[in-house]
């Protein structure tokens, strides 16, 4: 990878600015123009190292629904035919085949809590086959950034810790127009906001004064770039299951959550006895080699309250799109 698109990688992924010339801000802190920065952002999502670009916003502060659900897709139905009817639905934001019985793994964000129970019922309607809904209970890691080095090596960094608002609220149906004109990414122009803001019909000042009340209320996670990390490199996509005591899982959690090369850590319900964890942890690597070192170190690190673990890998993006309100 050049230079240039390492810098704007590794530089941009959190704390695009809220200004009236973001690019000309954001480029001055990479000594780039403004021209050269989006037209560099522009060939990094035609060539898919970039996912999106934009604001990625939290449906569960925004008092909407979230949760992973898996289906077990059986040998005898048309994988790639099923995989069609769930994409289908705008509210399914990601979905990854898995090597697994349970072997099509997607994520739900939707407006609302119902909205999502009548999702997740729709889907099974249409698929004929049980979804395992299996939502967040406790949170001890959320996201990490991809770190690009000079010699072409790629790992995860964990992102920056933001404590949530205590009292986020619900959005109003300005706020709304807002999420729905961003959603999908931000216009790459010198004046993305006021782009925006002439879209909606409300004055940029006041458009980004929402947004940064947004980010103070984590309805946005972020405003920045978005890695592929399967196209930069980070190909092995494990995404490790256990069965910890239930007594001990909110202090293992939170120690697992620590590890640096822990992107995301939370508890889930067991599904018995068809899914006996309640544990999920996210580990990334080059390599699959990589991946189930670390996993062995997390095992390590729990001892004896390690009561079995599993890996389950991707074997490919369905879909990823992002949350889709509207």
């Amino acid at each position: 990878m050049d230079p240039l698109s390492r810098r704007i990688i590794n530089g941009l992924q959190t704390g695009f600015p809220l200004t009236l010339t973001p690019f000309a801000q954001a480029g001055a802190n990479l000594d780039l123009t403004e021209e050269s920065l989006i037209q560099t952002i522009q060939k990094l999502l035609e060539e898919g190292l970039l996912s999106r670009f934009g604001p990625l916003y939290n449906a569960e502060r925004m008092g909407g629904g979230l949760t992973l659900a898996a289906l077990a897709v059986p040998a005898d139905r048309d994988f790639e035919q099923v995989a069609e009817v769930v994409n289908a639905f705008p509210q399914v934001a990601h979905n990854y085949a898995r090597d697994h019985t349970l072997n099509m793994w997607f994520v739900v964000a939707t407006e609302t809590p119902i909205e999502l129970t009548n999702t997740l019922a729709e889907i099974e309607n249409r698929t004929g086959l049980a979804v395992f809904n299996l939502p967040k209970l406790t949170e001890y890691r959320l996201g990490f950034q991809v770190g690009l080095d000079e010699q072409g090596g790629i790992d995860t960094v964990p992102l920056p810790e933001r404590p949530p608002a205590k009292n986020p609220g619900l959005p109003d149906e300005i706020d709304l127009k807002i999420i729905r004109a961003t959603q999908g990414g931000l216009p790459l122009v010198v004046d993305p906001y006021h782009q925006i803001a002439r879209t909606i019909g409300m004055e940029v000042e006041a458009l980004i004064e929402r947004l940064k009340g947004m980010l103070e209320k984590t309805w946005i996670r972020r405003i920045g770039v978005v890695p592929n990390h399967y196209r930069l490199g980070l190909k092995a996509n494990g995404m490790s299951v256990w069965i910890l005591p239930e007594e001990r899982i909110d202090a293992l959690g939170k120690q697992i959550g620590a590890l640096g090369f822990v992107s995301h850590c939370y508890r889930r319900p067991q599904r018995l006895p068809e899914w006996p964890y309640n544990l999920f942890v996210m580990v990334h690597g080059q390599e699959r080699e990589v991946v189930t070192a670390r996993v062995e170190e997390i095992s390590t690190l729990l001892g004896a309250h390690d009561r079995g673990h599993q890996i389950l890998y991707s074997s490919r993006i369905l879909k990823k799109t992002g949350l889709r309100f509207g």
